[in-house]
C-alpha cells in the first residue's frame, strides 16, 4: 500500500467514525457536526486519491469552523438539555481526537519527506484541517463535560479555531 493509497484508507475510516458517531447521537446539533466532519474526510479522500493518480488539485476552503460556531450558538439559544452518556461519548470522542492527532502527525510528516511543492502544500493543507478537527472534537469534549453548556459557549475560546 502506497502513501496515498493509506492516507485514503485513514480518510474513509474517520469518515465511517463520525458517520456512527453522527448516527448514534441523540442531539441534532452534534449529529450536524459529525455529519459535517465526515463529509469533510469524504474531501480529504479525494485529494489523495487525486495525489494517488498524480493530479494535483489547490484544495478549497471549508467554512467548517463557522459553521460549528454557529451550530453551538444554536443549541444554546435552544437551551435544550443534552441527554449524552458523558463517560462514553467521552471515550468516543476521544478516539476520534485520536484518529485526528494521527491524521495530521501523518501529513506533517508527509510533507517534510516530499519535495514536490504543490504536493507539499497539499499535505500541510491536510495536516492544517485534521489539526482544526482535532480542536472542534476537543471542544466537543469539553461541551459535553461541562453541567452547563451556556457557560461554556460564552467562554470558548473559539478564537484558536482559524478559518481554512
Amino acid at each position: 500500500m502506497n502513501i496515498y493509497e493509506f492516507a485514503m484508507q485513514m480518510e474513509k475510516d474517520g469518515e465511517n467514525y463520525y458517520r456512527k458517531l453522527a448516527e448514534q447521537s441523540k442531539d441534532s446539533g452534534l449529529g450536524k457536526i459529525f455529519t459535517m466532519l465526515a463529509d469533510d474526510e469524504v474531501y480529504h479522500f479525494k485529494l489523495a486519491d487525486k495525489l494517488n493518480r498524480r493530479q494535483k488539485e489547490k484544495p478549497v476552503s471549508s467554512k467548517i469552523l463557522e459553521d460549528v460556531k454557529n451550530i453551538f450558538v444554536s443549541m444554546k439559544e435552544i437551551n435544550e438539555e443534552l441527554h449524552i452518556d458523558t463517560t462514553k461519548a467521552a471515550n468516543e470522542y476521544r478516539k476520534a481526537c485520536t484518529i485526528e492527532e494521527r491524521s495530521r502527525d501523518f501529513y506533517q510528516e508527509k510533507a517534510e519527506q516530499t519535495e514536490d511543492k504543490e504536493e507539499k502544500a497539499i499535505f500541510l493543507q491536510l495536516a492544517k484541517w485534521e489539526g482544526n478537527h482535532l480542536r472542534i472534537m476537543e471542544n466537543i469534549i469539553e461541551f459535553v463535560s461541562r453541567p452547563e453548556p451556556g457557560n461554556w459557549l460564552e467562554n470558548a475560546e473559539w478564537h484558536h479555531l482559524d478559518e481554512y
